[in-house]
């Protein structure tokens, strides 16, 4: 399983960015939550930060401080700066997973490596993993 996911894991931020799209609303709180969402994360440390252009600013005088939480929140210095992307708020997705079909959201570079897995079950779980990982069942 390793083989599958520590590369695509590797490519889309080492996980950091996965734990802070889980408790994103846990590190900054419900206000900023509704007004930010993480894009991505590169290895210099710098965090993209989606928000609506009215909080750009405030978010900007922020910084230092939200920088701190993520960061308290991973355990170790991860994020040294924030890169604000202004855009028009994203529509609030339902809670909780939503149903899929077994190998829906695994991306075509996933498939022959999952047609080699017997159990449809396992099968069925690697891929929706590569998909949240990869961003492609969102």
């Amino acid at each position: 399983m390793s083989k599958l996911v520590a590369p695509l894991i590797v490519k889309r931020g080492g996980g950091v960015l996965v734990r802070l799209k889980a408790d994103w609303a846990v590190i900054v709180g419900p206000d900023w939550a509704r007004l930010t969402w993480p894009l991505a994360f590169g290895r210099d440390g710098a965090l993209k930060l989606r928000t609506v252009p009215t909080a750009a600013l405030e978010l900007q005088h922020q910084a230092p401080l939200v920088i701190d939480r993520i960061n308290l929140h991973l355990g170790r210095a991860a994020v040294s700066r924030l890169v604000l992307v202004q855009a028009v708020p994203l529509e609030p997705k339902p809670p909780g997973p939503q149903p899929r079909s077994p190998r829906d959201g695994a991306p075509p570079t996933v498939e022959p490596l999952l047609s080699s897995i017997a159990d449809p079950g396992l099968r069925a779980a690697l891929g929706r993993l590569a998909g949240a990982v990869t961003g492609a069942g969102s």
